[in-house]
């Protein structure tokens, strides 16, 4: 007998369907049949929770906006310093997709679409909260005491996504998130040695 599981709940369920559905395929060819059957509800369960496929990516990519950034915050807060902060964030950030490999598949599907929509809207305040986050860190990097050499900010923030996403376009291709773990690290010790500082 299926568990009754409340609204919410239940709402969770099919979002997280959705995203281990998007490990394998295109979200634009994943159907609510598909992700009725990987949850074990008939499809007009689905539309019980969402009116149509685009609300349930809308609320997959709120998902990911918010446990990415509380993510990032968990790791920064557990740094010492602001560089240790920015190698903590890419380290989280590699983990994030490691355990979630279908949400680069919906990040890059949303982007690439021309028109602007809400889950569009929802990547877009994503990254500019990361770009954000990384700024105030690379600020407090170069204050007295911290690094010794003054980046370019703009440009540091820029790299550091750029390497993440470079990353996470590698284990796309090779269908091995995992392999993004060997790596971070090497791949991080460049990005200092570009700002400056010793890795």
């Amino acid at each position: 007998m299926q568990t009754r599981l409340s609204t919410e709940e239940r709402q969770a369920e099919i979002v997280a369907a959705a995203l281990r559905l998007a490990r394998e395929s295109s979200p634009a060819l994943i159907t609510t049949g598909d992700i009725a059957a990987a949850i074990g509800i008939t499809q007009g369960a689905v539309f019980k929770h969402f009116p149509t496929k685009d609300a349930i990516w809308l609320a997959a990519m709120r998902w990911v906006r918010e446990a990415l950034l509380q993510a990032l915050a968990s790791a920064q807060d557990r740094a010492a310093t602001p560089l240790e902060a920015l190698a903590a964030l890419f380290r989280a950030h590699v983990e994030f997709v490691v355990a979630h490999p279908g949400v680069p598949r919906l990040v890059f599907h949303e982007l690439q679409q021309a028109a602007d929509s809400p889950a569009k809207r929802e990547v877009r305040a994503l990254l500019q909260a990361y770009r954000k986050r990384l700024l105030d860190l690379l600020a407090q990097a170069d204050a007295p005491g911290h690094s010794g050499r003054a980046p370019d900010a703009e440009a540091a923030a820029t790299a550091f996504i750029g390497l993440v996403q470079g990353l996470v376009m590698q284990s796309m291709l090779t269908g091995r998130a995992a392999g993004m773990r060997q790596q971070a690290d090497p791949v991080f010790a460049l990005y200092l040695r570009g700002l400056g500082v010793a890795a």
